[in-house]
């Protein structure tokens, strides 16, 4: 997926993608959507489900890292990341006013699966991401149920959709419509091959600063009226998850998610003061047990010195697949008549 080849868009990208060019092709990640639509009642919303690895998430962690770029946002379980540098459950995106909905579920998918947790051991920390759709969706209606978090949860695999699905059914983004995007990119390095996987919902910028492969696209051309100083703003949010099956520890995924700002900056965005820029980096060379006879955990970890290309490959990675979102993103009228053209549809309309 991804960008296709026949596009016509040019990221000049230096790294091979993977085979899907998802961000299922780091081994072991899948993902799950449930999108929710009824255009008749202006519902566009959904959730997008990311599951790190498939076996016992709570009792064999991952090391992770979240850089927040800019905390405009009400996402839950990044402060335990930051803390411990550990990630046990899967990972949820959907919209702002949908996040307890989503963590009521999440925390009843790992009870069942853990009968330890609150009991015999601590709690868990669940993680929900968001992004505010209510330029699209009846936000207020809260459409997005805990049976649809399930179904994504239960549902998951390596290939699925990209734009206006799941999580990404409702956003906007940079003038267009935006949503669900994914890419991957291939490390070469003197031990191994590495693969980085990024996948993004995409809500945020400017009307009218969208750069592609460094072409500027005028999308406030779509409003066919002057911007007013609210619409100027570059506001929203987007959610930015990174995995990599090379040997990080948190300190260096931590590294690896601020990189995103750089993609950020490459289609267009300055990170607005309104704009919940967030993102989340795993590793699943390694597994942290939750207990251990042995005081000590031997990790497996990449020199510093070589995590170069890692970081090119992730900002490579976030920049496809935040143009991904908008390619395979289909134009929606939402509610109050809000409309947002596909960029597809944008291409044909406005450029040509």
């Amino acid at each position: 997926m991804g960008l296709p080849k026949d596009s016509g868009f040019d990221l000049h990208s230096k790294r091979p993608t993977g085979p899907r060019n998802l961000i299922t092709d780091v081994a072991g990640v899948t993902v799950g959507q449930v999108t929710v639509e009824d255009e008749s009642r202006d519902i566009h919303t959904g959730v997008t489900a990311v599951l790190p690895h498939q076996g016992d998430l709570f009792h064999e962690k991952l090391a992770a890292g979240v850089a927040v770029l800019n905390g405009f946002g009400k996402s839950a379980g990044l402060v335990q990341i930051e803390e411990l540098g550990t990630l046990e459950t899967p990972i949820i995106l959907t919209n702002t006013l949908s996040v307890g909905t989503g963590l009521n579920a999440l925390v009843k998918y790992m009870l069942e699966r853990n009968d330890d947790i609150g009991l015999t051991t601590g709690t868990v920390n669940c993680v929900v991401t968001e992004c505010n759709d209510g330029t699209l969706n009846d936000i207020r209606g809260l459409h997005v149920t805990e049976e649809h978090v399930r179904q994504a949860l239960d549902n998951t695999g390596e290939t699925f959709e990209e734009g206006a699905v799941g999580g990404g059914t409702g956003m906007c983004c940079l003038g267009l419509k935006g949503g669900i995007g994914s890419a991957s990119r291939i490390v070469e390095g003197k031990d191994a091959a590495y693969t980085v996987g990024a996948l993004v919902m995409s809500n945020f910028g400017e009307p009218g600063n969208l750069v592609i492969g460094g072409v500027h696209y005028d999308t406030a051309k779509c409003k066919r009226a002057p911007l007013t100083t609210e619409e100027k703003k570059d506001k929203g949010s987007i959610i930015m998850l990174l995995a990599t099956d090379a040997p990080l520890n948190e300190r260096q995924l931590t590294r690896l998610a601020r990189r995103s700002a750089m993609a950020l900056g490459r289609v267009g965005s300055y990170s607005g003061n309104g704009s919940g820029d967030i993102a989340i980096a795993f590793s699943t060379a390694n597994r942290i047990p939750h207990k251990s006879e042995s005081d000590t955990v031997m990790i497996k970890t990449l020199l510093d010195d070589k995590i170069d290309g890692l970081f090119e490959a992730g900002v490579e990675a976030v920049e496809e697949a935040i143009i991904s979102s908008l390619y395979h993103a289909k134009t929606t009228v939402g509610i109050c008549g809000h409309k947002r053209y596909g960029l597809v549809d944008y291409i044909e309309t406005f450029e040509k």
